[in-house]
């Protein structure tokens, strides 16, 4: 069969951009995958999100505005005969595009990308600019995308979130839910090595919001002023993914050889904080701490300047079960299994707001940030932000507006980009400060 033309990704996202109501991008979504052939479902839901690579992959473009915006003046040095692009062309295009390294491959990068951006029509090479730099904005999330693919088989929506979980790859599953439909999805389990979705918490007010909503009594733990972090071992290999699942092993060592060190021997995974300390025993600011994640040259040299403390409140997988639809209670019990008590977050369970914020007082004069609350039945899920988990830091609020805004340069050349906040005197607004995209 013919394969599906760039142009027919393009013109579904103008479509996308186009309304803000939920169920029309679905079903604008739905339609268009309807339409496709099963080698083109992962590149076309990838590309559609901005993104060329799943979740769970380091791989990088690597590509500055500057480069794009040189091959896009360039760009009326076109072919007499424009090839119309498909979606498998520019996704393989991308792709060899993030794979190339070594001598001259600067050079290489812009010798492809003037060769996609010669055979694009306008619209393709906005579309096609937006992906490369994975700022689409046409109002489709990760979320909406999934909806958008149970719609189109017809298979339960909760089933195709799950199977994102435990792969952290949308087009995978997107395939299996096309090809093989609920069958292919329930096969999608989590493997050793390959990170799930950290489970995400909401905020509530206080200690006795949470403990209310949870029954009259719940689990409250340090919220700790750190970098959350998943470990994966399996025999003698360790391995550390960050909260946006990627691969930080060879960044921390140190967290490596506390995990190595553990008595217990069986595969797990199991999920928790690195805290940088200073001399003090005190957290160092976050900062600092980013320094030990971004270092990949004389580690160790920084082990000893940063050092790191590690702090566990979860256990996701235990001896080849799968523990997250396990009560928080006993995947807490296999924790305590898993890991010596000096590496276990500091927690209480009780049905007394008063206990919860002495806790929260202790936890913030130790320099973290507040406290985790949790209901005691709670299953772990996945890339989820439910009521389940709340998080209670001390805040304070301040009405401010905004009194002035900056154009955005490079690729936010033509958004108004920084905003200025500013707080009423009584005879004038004070500029106080920013704040960013984000």
């Amino acid at each position: 069969m013919t394969e599906t033309p760039f142009k027919a990704l393009a013109l579904l996202c103008k479509d996308l951009e186009a309304t803000t109501k939920r169920k029309e991008k679905t079903a604008l979504i739905g339609a268009f995958l309807k339409k496709l052939e099963r080698d083109e479902i992962k590149p076309a839901i990838l590309l559609t999100i901005g993104a060329v690579f799943p979740e769970t992959s380091d791989k990088t473009l690597d590509v500055g505005w500057r480069t794009l915006k040189r091959v896009i003046d360039r760009g009326g040095q076109t072919t007499l005969f424009r090839h119309q692009l498909t979606i498998k062309e520019i996704y393989k295009t991308l792709q060899e595009i993030a794979t190339a390294s070594g001598e001259g491959s600067r050079r290489h990068k812009e010798q492809l990308l003037e060769r996609m951006f010669a055979q694009t029509e306008p619209l393709e090479a906005e579309i096609l600019a937006r992906i490369i730099f994975g700022e689409m904005r046409i109002g489709v999330n990760e979320g909406m995308m999934l909806e958008g693919i149970a719609e189109t088989t017809e298979t339960d929506p909760a089933l195709v979130r799950r199977a994102l979980m435990m792969t952290g790859d949308i087009g995978r599953v997107a395939e299996e839910a096309v090809q093989n439909g609920e069958t292919g999805l329930r096969s999608l389990e989590a493997s050793m090595f390959v990170p799930l979705k950290p489970m995400l918490a909401n905020t509530a007010e206080s200690p006795e919001e949470a403990i209310n909503d949870y029954g009259g009594e719940a689990a409250f733990e340090y919220k700790y002023d750190g970098a959350r972090i998943q470990i994966h071992r399996q025999g003698a290999e360790v391995r550390i993914f960050s909260r946006r699942l990627t691969d930080v092993t060879e960044s921390i060592p140190d967290i490596v050889e506390m995990v190595q060190g553990f008595p217990e021997k069986k595969d797990f995974i199991i999920e928790g904080e690195a805290v940088a300390v200073g001399e003090n025993g005190r957290p160092l600011p976050f900062q600092d701490l980013m320094r030990r994640f971004t270092r990949v040259n004389d580690v160790w040299e920084m082990v000893k300047q940063i050092p790191l403390r590690l702090y566990l409140f979860d256990a996701l997988y235990y001896d080849g079960e799968l523990l997250i639809d396990e009560p928080y209670s006993q995947r807490w019990s296999i924790l305590e299994k898993i890991a010596p008590q000096e590496y276990l977050s500091k927690r209480i369970i009780t049905s007394s707001p008063t206990e919860a914020a002495e806790l929260m007082d202790q936890a913030t004069e130790a320099g973290h940030e507040g406290l985790m609350a949790k209901r005691l039945d709670s299953p772990y899920s996945p890339g989820s932000r439910g009521k389940n988990w709340y998080k209670l830091k001390p805040v304070e609020t301040l009405d401010v507006v905004v009194v002035a805004a900056d154009w955005g340069s490079g690729r936010r050349r033509g958004w108004l980009s920084n905003y200025h906040l500013g707080v009423w005197s009584g005879s004038e607004y004070l500029v106080i400060g920013k704040t960013f995209k984000g």
